[in-house]
């Protein structure tokens, strides 16, 4: 490696003399927290969600280190940075390199839980833990190491501060003497195979359930004599952070590169729960409907380790999952579930279907990606365990028995009772049951987010050009969709069928953020049955009567509320098809873009509501369906309204129809814009009716009779429809369509 600038890790004496003024507050909270709030009012950020309701109460060193260490952009931290340089008086420079720094998840950025879920002394547990690290730090005793393990032993057994959370914290305040053992840094030291592996078999087992300071720092002791060798190339805790990013960084791209799946690319890193290319450049992919098909998200896995779960001990032990099946060999080797049913029948029992043994075989070798989570069950009624997915999957022919493998990082083993009654199979994907996910995920006292928080999630980034290559719209009429966004905040695409308003509402979401961010962006449909408490909150039939649910709108409020450094945008399909007054009762005032953060009595529930000014709607109005209701006025007040129209003389769609080179699709579109020219003069009809470019994109091939079952099966009966009161002009358009492609 070579020599390190001494800028490179500037940020190092700023945080430790942050650490010792902060150190001055532990007996003067009050005017820690008041310092707190004029932080975010001197930069003019929203503040994050810190307490409950944000009435904050108490405050631990560590959350306000969590304050600029989470995944913010990079010149909100610099504003956070600077105000509190002045605020504490600071006298170190403000660093302008944050390289090695860990950070948290925007979603669970504080180090105590809040009001009514933690105990009394949570927070006076973790300024001990920060009086006594930095009292090791500075001061190496017997005794000021007992005092400091003593207090790790109890800040690691808070309900939500796992390993990764707490030495994160601690290489923040004192990173010359304590190890950030987060996940990236924990795949680097012992299964990178960048360190030496007589070295590495030297280190202690990192295991959830049974972490403590001994083991804390055996670790770092061992570590740091490592860096000290003549053979490392690396010679301090920061510069094993760095390298481990930058390594791991390295293998993610060389994963996406190399990778590819039988539906598109695998963008998994091999040791957290990370989704992106980042930022390198895209692969190609196949124009789809859905924006986000390249994009890969945590999945959750409801899986038996055997009948009657006979090989859990043995999984948790060596941190696997095993499936059977031994008997067809390396999975790899198949390219399909029909080539595994075909070896299944050839090697087990021609008799026998194995349609869902395949489906379970190649979920386990193809479909299951690192940074999954695996939810552990034995029999149908009990949890015994949950993990994370740490590697790809491997055969292992010196095992005796269930040899397919895939590495697992346990962290938690217990028994919880299931919620419901769980599927039989072996290995179920429970990813789109999100009310089970949800369910399952509360079982787990010590907040479950902590297997995520180490690195920021990070997507594929999404631009003006990128929404421009897949949408046929023009540069002005984008920047104009764009600026009503950006002031109006609540905007509804309205026009005919075919124009792209689905296609294009996540992409727009995508846009404006400027990431493929899926868990920032929600799409539902209304319907005639939708309801308030269906979108709210309202109170379901349950196994003990009735208990109150909270709807999408209400649950992905209250996750922006919290993640307030980046935007968020909920999609709502046919808005018009729903009783809006129904559906968002009281919501009319504060979805107002200058009521955001305004507080409100909901009907159910005794709490005050707001939606945050994080979040962007979304809606889109299908303007040529006769059945449907006009929007409320109320309602309509509230949105901007932009009409899509059919894009047929956009650059995107003319270079498309170019590349086809097809006379006859030629003059098949020419015949459809003079229709569209005839629509739109009809004072029947008019422009909201007219025939969008979607019937004719992404055409895998162009004959004639691909473009006859456009015009036989999807226009004809349209324009019968449109003209069902002048048979003579619906039968002159239809003559006319059928001439243009002969």
């Amino acid at each position: 490696m070579k020599e390190t600038k001494l800028n490179t890790f500037d940020w190092v004496e700023f945080y430790k003399e942050l650490a010792l003024r902060l150190q001055e507050y532990k007996n003067n909270r009050p005017e820690l927290i008041a310092k707190v709030k004029q932080i975010f009012s001197d930069t003019g950020l929203n503040m994050p969600t810190i307490e409950k309701d944000n009435q904050l109460v108490d405050i631990d060193p560590f959350t306000v280190f969590g304050l600029f260490n989470k995944g913010i952009k990079e010149d909100n931290r610099k504003k956070i940075i600077i105000s509190i340089k002045n605020l504490f008086k600071v006298s170190t420079q403000v660093p302008v390199n944050f390289e090695s720094i860990p950070v948290l998840n925007n979603q669970n950025a504080t180090f105590y839980r809040f009001i009514g879920n933690r105990d009394d002394e949570d927070i006076n547990i973790l300024w001990r833990l920060f009086d006594t690290a930095l009292t090791y730090a500075y001061t190496h005793s017997t005794n000021t190491r007992n005092d400091f393990s003593d207090a790790f032993e109890r800040a690691i057994q808070m309900k939500g501060n796992a390993i990764a959370k707490i030495t994160m914290g601690l290489y923040w305040i004192a990173p010359d003497t304590f190890l950030n053992l987060d996940s990236r840094n924990r795949w680097y030291l012992y299964e990178s195979g960048k360190l030496p592996l007589s070295f590495v078999k030297t280190l202690p087992i990192i295991k959830n359930n049974s972490f403590n300071a001994s083991t804390y720092l055996e670790i770092i002791a061992k570590m740091r004599d490592y860096l000290k060798n003549n053979t490392s190339e690396m010679h301090n805790f920061m510069e094993l952070s760095s390298e481990a990013w930058r390594y791991s960084e390295l293998v993610n791209i060389e994963n996406n590169q190399f990778k590819q799946e039988d539906k598109g690319i695998n963008n998994s890193l091999p040791f957290v729960n990370n989704k992106a290319s980042l930022g390198q450049t895209k692969p190609e992919t196949t124009r789809t409907a859905m924006p986000d098909a390249d994009v890969q998200t945590t999945h959750y896995w409801l899986y038996s380790p055997g009948e009657n779960a006979k090989y859990w001990e043995e999984c948790y032990e060596n941190g696997i999952m095993t499936i059977g099946w031994d008997e067809i060999g390396d999975l790899k080797q198949y390219t399909s579930k029909d080539k595994m049913i075909q070896a299944m029948k050839r090697n087990i029992d021609p008799d026998l279907a194995f349609t869902h043994a395949a489906y379970m075989t190649w979920h386990f070798s193809n479909v299951i990606k690192p940074g999954d989570v695996v939810v552990v069950k034995k029999g149908r009624r009990t949890v015994i365990g949950r993990g994370i997915v740490t590697s790809e999957y491997e055969f292992d022919e010196t095992r005796a028995h269930h040899k397919h493998i895939r590495k697992v990082r346990w962290t938690y083993k217990g028994e919880w009772p299931y919620p419901g009654i769980a599927p039989l199979k072996t290995l179920t994907d429970i990813t789109s049951y999100t009310d089970c996910v949800e369910k399952l995920n509360s079982l787990f006292e010590d907040d479950y987010t902590e297997d995520f928080e180490e690195v920021a999630d990070e997507y594929p980034s999404y631009d003006d050009q990128d929404f421009l290559d897949d949408v046929y719209m023009s540069k002005m009429e984008y920047q104009t969709l764009k600026g009503l966004i950006q002031n109006k905040q609540n905007v509804i695409l309205s026009g005919p069928p075919g124009v792209g308003k689905t296609f294009a509402a996540k992409r727009l979401a995508y846009s404006f953020m400027g990431v493929k961010a899926p868990t920032r962006v929600m799409m539902i449909q209304f319907h005639q049955s939708y309801s308030y408490e269906d979108f709210i909150m309202g109170f379901r039939p349950s196994e003990n009567g009735f208990e109150l649910k909270y709807g999408p709108f209400y649950e992905f409020c209250k996750k922006a509320e919290i993640d307030s450094d980046n935007d968020y945008f909920f999609i709502i399909d046919e808005i018009n098809r729903g009783n809006l007054s129904r559906i968002f009762g009281e919501l009319f005032m504060l979805i107002e873009n200058d009521k955001r953060g305004y507080k409100l009595r909901l009907l159910y529930g005794d709490e005050e509501f707001s939606v945050p000014p994080n979040i962007y709607i979304i809606g889109m109005m299908n303007t040529a369906d006769r059945s449907l209701a006009m929007l409320d006025y109320a309602l309509r007040r509230r949105f901007a309204f932009y009409e899509m129209k059919p894009g047929f003389d956009t650059d995107g769609f003319r270079t498309y129809q170019s590349n086809l080179d097809n006379p006859k699709f030629d003059h098949l579109i020419h015949c459809i814009k003079g229709l569209n020219e005839t629509i739109a003069n009809d004072d029947s009809l008019g422009d909201g009716f007219c025939i969008g470019h979607s019937y004719f994109c992404d055409l895998k091939e162009v004959t004639e009779q691909v473009l006859k079952s456009i015009v036989e099966y999807e226009i004809i009966p349209l324009l019968k429809e449109y003209w069902f009161d002048d048979r003579a002009k619906a039968k002159t358009w239809s003559e006319n369509l059928r001439r243009a492609i002969l």
